[in-house]
């Protein structure tokens, strides 16, 4: 169709007039929020002509979201351009090409440059009950609801900061009656600390992304118990001054007979003083 398409253009550029170029950009008429925008390109403008793409929220258009730039190629191929909607609110936006040059005034009257795309936002759908922030000693938990999902189950997609590291698997759901969303849980192990985003897919089609943040698990501050030295008692000691005792030499036979002498000499006297 679109080889069709492109022949007719070169036909028109025949038989009309020669300074006509024609230009046409498609786009989806909806995308969700979180999808890549495609969008096509086709055009007989000559090789090397430069234009951008801008995208517009719709009511806002003194400042452009998006803005990417197209060259035309010598083959003239269809070219596609993926505008990212990630952050971006639902509603309707504008998607319009604009010249750097004065290229415009050559357009054909039956060309495209200016697209109305609807961005659909459903993650306000998902409802995540574990916590969002998650430390990496543990799987990550992801659990929580889908509104109107019942049993359905849902198609989940985990990429962290080494790209995808589960699925995309579907999971099952079980039916909470008093609202029909589908409760779901799942555990994922993880390697490191970062981000790990959760992209959610029903039967409808894609859902949104919940972002969960991994932490590094606290580290133990350890607990320092004081310690007492044991003390250790030296006993005292008493410390006997032992005098030196004199030791009396034995007296000598020589000193013995002189003192017997001496004694019967006395007693010779006084027995002549009283006889």
């Amino acid at each position: 169709m679109k080889k069709i398409l492109f022949i007719a253009l070169f036909l028109m550029c025949s038989v009309g007039s020669a300074s006509a170029y024609q230009l046409y950009l498609s786009c989806p008429e909806t995308v969700q929020v979180g999808l890549p925008l495609k969008c096509s390109i086709d055009s007989n403008f000559p090789a090397g002509t430069t234009f951008d793409v801008v995208v517009y929220q719709s009511g806002y258009t003194a400042t452009s979201l998006r803005r990417q730039s197209v060259t035309i190629q010598e083959n003239h191929a269809t070219q596609y351009q993926l505008i990212d909607t990630k952050g971006l609110p639902g509603g309707q936006y504008k998607v319009e090409i604009q010249f750097i040059g004065p290229d415009e005034g050559k357009l054909s009257t039956d060309s495209v440059i200016l697209q109305l795309p609807i961005l659909l936002d459903r993650s306000n759908e998902i409802t995540i009950t574990s916590p969002m922030t998650q430390t990496s000693d543990e799987p990550l938990r992801i659990e929580g609801s889908v509104t109107k999902v019942g049993n359905e189950g849902v198609q989940i997609e985990v990429t962290g900061p080494d790209g995808v590291i589960f699925g995309p698997q579907w999971i099952g759901t079980k039916e909470y009656i008093q609202s029909g969303a589908g409760e779901f849980t799942q555990q994922v192990s993880v390697s490191k600390p970062g981000d790990y985003e959760v992209s959610f897919r029903d039967s409808k089609g894609y859902i949104g992304v919940k972002t969960f943040k991994v932490i590094s698990p606290a580290t133990p501050v350890p607990t320092t118990v004081p310690t007492t030295a044991p003390v250790t008692t030296i006993p005292s000691t008493t410390v006997t001054t032992v005098l030196p005792t004199t030791t009396q030499a034995p007296l000598s036979f020589l000193s013995i007979i002189t003192a017997l002498s001496l004694v019967g000499m006395v007693s010779v006297i006084l027995m002549k003083k009283h006889g």
